[in-house]
């Protein structure tokens, strides 16, 4: 049961165009977004970010941003965030089969060597204490210039504060989403746990 309850999506007048550009491209507005619109700053601040970190002018595939961010909030154990980047993945050309390929990674053909690398680093990056080595490092810089090693810690430590925020809230998983990862992730062991109606 959610910890705390989100607000109406029109609660907050100042955060309406930030509300619409979720709504276009999710088909709603997260819950976190309605929880967290009791400081509106907060939002404001965070939608920046996301819009930043998710730039469709940069050179990480936004699909696979969201396949590290699956990763990333798999490895910190937030269904909610594995929800919504599993089902974000596919709505930027990530194919159902390449997301429930992703823990076997390693051993799947339907990766390249540069995509396992840094679904490697997603998972040590996002992993407490930071499991990121040299070596690991190396390898990923074999593979991807520094801009797109920016690029893509961006998107895991973005989701690293809303893996905390939606874990400790109990965020409540919107319909849209739970629907789509229980057909898309339930298969590799997810639920929507404490985030589910």
């Amino acid at each position: 049961m959610a910890r705390m309850q989100p607000l109406s999506a029109d609660t907050t007048p100042e955060l309406q165009n930030k509300f619409a550009h979720f709504q276009k491209t999710l088909g709603f507005v997260p819950n976190s977004f309605l929880t967290m619109q009791r400081r509106p700053k907060i939002v404001q601040a965070f939608t920046d970010l996301n819009a930043a970190v998710f730039d469709p002018q940069g050179s990480v595939d936004l699909g696979f941003k969201r396949l590290l961010g699956y990763m990333a909030s798999a490895a910190a154990g937030c269904q909610y965030c594995q929800a919504h980047t599993s089902v974000s993945a596919t709505r930027h050309g990530i194919s159902a089969d390449k997301i429930s390929a992703a823990w076997d990674y390693d051993n799947s053909d339907l990766f390249t060597t540069a995509e396992k690398v840094a679904l490697e680093f997603a998972l040590a990056a996002a992993s407490v204490p930071n499991n990121v080595t040299d070596d690991l490092y190396d390898r990923l810089s074999e593979h991807w210039q520094e801009g797109e090693i920016v690029e893509m810690l961006a998107v895991i430590a973005m989701f690293g504060f809303l893996n905390r925020w939606n874990d400790t809230m109990a965020t409540p998983l919107e319909d849209e989403a739970a629907t789509h990862a229980g057909q898309l992730i339930a298969d590799s062991g997810w639920t929507a746990g404490k985030h589910g109606g």
